[in-house]
């Protein structure tokens, strides 16, 4: 999937619905910690991990931008730092002027008032207005991949993220779980819709046959009798 069908696509799609198809197609869901939040209201992102691991110097994104193509998303591990923010105003227009699509920051920013009138897609766990105070030395494969929360992405990985938050998936499993997605967000628009004309998400899902069929056989899950009456509000 290029980057124009991955955007056209994730446009009218959420993290929600691609998590649900992660997990009926069965692939790992690898979302970034709650507390990795859009910094510009409504910012929404869809492009492959740009990453780059942070030692104290911007010239990590830098390394990172010259080999990033238009539409990518830098992905910043700063291993969840809280005592200091690791992406200003600049690196973010610089990620602008490089084509890339946005900012991913598994640690804090800081002028936030800059980055807002930028516009630039960018979330992190929060903002403070200290810099880094130190310089490490330059990780190994320092623009090869990074680790957000518990996991780690590469270039072979996309991320979308939007105000429930942040989703990475496969790049070569982009297809089939969009495919997915589009089928349950449309499952789940006519499910509202039949709500909003009073027929009861109970009524849909048949959850009198459940209970019953529960008391029979008290294993049987609410996933298997959805999967069994066509629901989709579970996956």
């Amino acid at each position: 999937m290029d980057q124009q069908e991955l955007q056209k696509r994730f446009a009218v799609l959420t993290t929600a619905h691609v998590a649900d198809a992660c997990i009926r197609a069965g692939v790992p869901v690898r979302c970034a910690p709650p507390a990795v939040r859009p910094v510009v209201p409504g910012g929404r992102l869809a492009g492959r991990v740009s990453p780059a691991r942070h030692a104290g110097s911007v010239d990590i994104f830098l390394e990172a931008f010259e080999e990033a193509q238009p539409g990518d998303v830098l992905v910043v591990d700063n291993g969840g730092r809280t005592d200091e923010a690791c992406v200003g105003d600049l690196v973010v227009l610089e990620a602008r002027a490089a084509g890339l699509a946005g900012v991913v920051i598994w640690g804090l920013h800081r002028d936030t008032a800059d980055i807002l009138a930028i516009g630039l897609p960018v979330f992190s766990t929060g903002a403070t207005p200290t810099g880094p105070q130190r310089l490490d030395v330059r990780p190994e494969d320092a623009v090869g991949s990074a680790t957000v929360g518990e996991w780690t992405v590469g270039r072979e990985d996309l991320v979308l993220a939007d105000d429930d938050g942040v989703l990475f998936v496969p790049a070569d499993r982009a297809e089939d779980l969009f495919a997915l997605a589009e089928t349950i967000r449309d499952t789940e628009r006519r499910q509202a819709e039949r709500i909003r004309s009073g027929d009861s998400l109970r009524s849909q899902v048949r959850f009198d046959t459940y209970l019953a069929a529960r008391r029979q056989t008290p294993s049987l899950t609410f996933r298997e009798h959805l999967r069994a009456v066509g629901g989709a509000i579970e996956e």
